[in-house]
């Protein structure tokens, strides 16, 4: 894994007052109207789960939308470009007003990865490399008339050439979540390549986004290795939400918390763990667990676990809970959703869903530390009861058209009736 450098130390203060001033939905969680549920026609188990959701929760017929596309999880971009993004930005551009609608619900039968387009970034690489070369032969020369002035001009652009490079290392991988491109499907000249930052997302909120908000959708899954998983995810969040989710929050760190500085990007994150733990305690709306051992939790110590966020353990999942009904959580580690069908993958968000839990969050690919959910935001916010599922998971995430993937019920609020 590669990591941050530093870490956007958040304050303590009331999250949701926070959302609720920033967020252009401001005044109200997501509601059924503003939610699009999007399904493969080519899967008469993912048309049938889509109606079955938007029949539920109150959905409107007439947001439930079919795309043809080829069954798999994985697709190519021209299949991405053409046969999903194309056809949603033609529905999405008939609503009006346009912020009407908030959030895309994916269903099983969807691909749930993008591969890279077909041309590449290796011609650009290839000419700024020969360029470099051409510019450090330039400096051994120099320049007999005006050295000084030469030798200036030369390494700012060979720094020119170099920054470029390296951000061609990232900008190069355009292998990407579906859920994730969706997000910013609105933004058709959005680049290919590499993260885009997200406009909502807390840690953010000082900086000038490169992408507008109202450009932005929050988006979620229902999805799993069969489709009666799927069907125990709609059901649970519905019946967990009716009598308010109870149960144990289990949160698996490494080190004891300190408050002296650090450039440790473990101990950074080890340190956001604990937060959520302490944000959760705060709340008052479940009995905590913070493992500082160093070690994963094992078998049989996470009885009735209804909120876990711990690390890592790279596609080994480690049986340690009894899910709660309802039990959201989530493991971080590279390549935790880089499959919801292999058999015998034991890849986190996959053996989670098969032992219960009823959200979680993943990876498709090697997301880098910093663009997985900062757990204080994520978990605190769903602790206090008032926004919901997809809501806490986008003004938690950092980075959009990347790896991440959200499943769930987007509408989800385990801690709802308590706020009545």
């Amino acid at each position: 894994m590669h990591f941050w450098r530093y870490f956007f130390r958040l304050p303590t203060v009331c999250w949701t007052v926070f959302c609720i001033l920033t967020l252009p939905w401001a005044g109200h969680a997501l509601t059924p109207e503003e939610i699009i549920v999007v399904a493969n026609e080519k899967s008469d188990q993912g048309v049938e789960l889509a109606r079955y959701y938007a029949r539920l929760r109150g959905i409107p017929e007439s947001n439930v939308i079919l795309l043809s596309v080829p069954v798999g999880e994985t697709c190519s971009r021209e299949v991405y470009e053409r046969q999903i993004a194309g056809p949603m930005r033609r529905v999405l551009a008939t609503i009006q007003p346009s912020w009407r609608i908030r959030c895309l619900v994916l269903i099983y039968g969807l691909p749930l990865r993008v591969k890279p387009p077909l041309q590449s970034a290796d011609a650009e690489v290839e000419a700024l490399r020969s360029q470099k070369q051409a510019l450090e032969k330039q400096m051994e020369k120099g320049s007999e008339s005006e050295p000084n002035l030469f030798a200036s001009t030369v390494a700012e652009e060979l720094e020119d050439v170099h920054n470029r490079l390296n951000q061609l290392k990232i900008s190069s991988d355009s292998r990407a979540s579906l859920d994730s491109e969706l997000s910013v499907v609105k933004a058709a000249d959005a680049p290919i390549g590499g993260w885009i930052e997200n406009p909502f997302y807390i840690g953010f909120s000082k900086r000038q986004p490169s992408i507008s908000k109202a450009k932005v959708m929050m988006v979620s899954r229902l999805d799993g290795p069969d489709a009666a998983s799927v069907k125990r995810i709609i059901d649970d969040s519905i019946a967990a939400e009716k009598k308010g989710l109870t149960g144990v929050a289990y949160f698996d760190a490494r080190w004891p918390m300190e408050d002296t500085a650090t450039s440790s990007a473990y101990r950074l994150y080890d340190r956001a763990i604990q937060r959520a733990a302490r944000r959760v305690k705060e709340s008052g709306r479940l009995p905590v667990v913070i493992d500082t051992a160093g070690t994963l939790f094992q078998s049989g110590q996470c009885p009735r676990a209804a909120l876990y966020c711990g690390w890592y353990s790279l596609a080994n999942y480690v049986d340690a809970f009894e899910w709660q009904k309802g039990a959201v959580g989530f493991h971080v580690a590279s390549s935790e959703c880089t499959t919801l069908k292999k058999e015998n993958s034991q890849v986190w968000c996959k053996r989670m869903i098969e032992d219960g839990v009823c959200a979680t969050v993943g990876p498709v690919g090697e997301p880098y530390l910093q663009s997985f959910p900062e757990p204080e935001v994520f978990f605190g916010l769903l602790a206090e009861g008032v926004l919901s599922l997809a809501e806490c998971y986008t003004v938690s995430l950092p980075y959009l058209s990347w790896k991440m993937v959200l499943i769930g019920d987007p509408l989800y609020r385990p801690f709802f009736t308590s706020q009545r």
